[in-house]
């Protein structure tokens, strides 16, 4: 496998899962902004075949390109099934991995992405400054809602998200703190103290090493 990616984006949720899983991958750093004629620009042109809109991640392997992290996220872990980084396919667990994977994405997330278009993502002329007070204001709902998704008697210190092993959500989860973290969002300190407790991880400070 080959990931393609850049440190402090999306593509790090792949190469965490990659150290998870155990498998053997080649990893390509890729700068967005860089110049097209550039071979790791991710607006050169033959990055560009792989991934249309010149982002991070990109998976490949053999005849496969996957763009999506969560795409990529769900077939490393479907190609290492000892990992178990997922549950087992038509099980309870598995319902409660895909609402709280979409949950993630449409909740929890958005708004850090929204703020991050509106910091430095978008042309200067396109961004709102105004709106990041609001992103903050939708994610501290999000955060609520996550309280209760995930039970009163759930421990960020000593419990998984999904079962009683590491898997896709808790490094979606703890990624997604980290980002709210870096970005000086409120998150309550239970939720910083899931995030350094899974960046502690084997995995995760071998994937750190890789990007540094």
């Amino acid at each position: 496998m080959k990931l393609y990616g850049m440190e402090q984006s999306r593509s790090f949720r792949a190469l965490w899962a990659l150290e998870e899983s155990g498998l053997d991958y080649e990893y390509v750093a890729i700068k967005l902004f860089g110049d097209p004629a550039d071979s790791d620009s991710a607006q050169n042109v033959d990055y560009l075949a792989l991934n249309v809109q010149g982002k991070v991640p990109t998976l490949v392997h053999q005849d496969l390109v996957l763009t999506e992290s969560i795409a990529i996220l769900n077939y490393i872990a479907r190609k290492a099934p000892d990992s178990e980084l997922l549950p087992q396919v038509d099980t309870v667990s598995y319902a409660h991995h895909d609402e709280l994977v979409c949950f993630i994405l449409a909740e929890l997330e958005q708004p850090l992405w929204s703020s991050g278009k509106h910091r430095f993502a978008l042309p200067p002329e396109q961004r709102i400054p105004q709106m990041l007070e609001t992103a903050k204001f939708e994610f501290a709902k999000a955060v609520s809602t996550l309280d209760k998704l995930l039970g009163d008697d759930f421990s960020t210190i000593d419990d998984f998200s999904i079962g009683k092993n590491f898997s896709i959500t808790d490094l979606l989860l703890a990624h997604t703190f980290n980002w709210a973290i870096r970005f000086e969002f409120d998150v309550p300190e239970k939720y910083v103290e899931l995030r350094d407790r899974h960046y502690q991880r084997p995995a995760a400070v071998r994937a750190m090493a890789v990007i540094e």
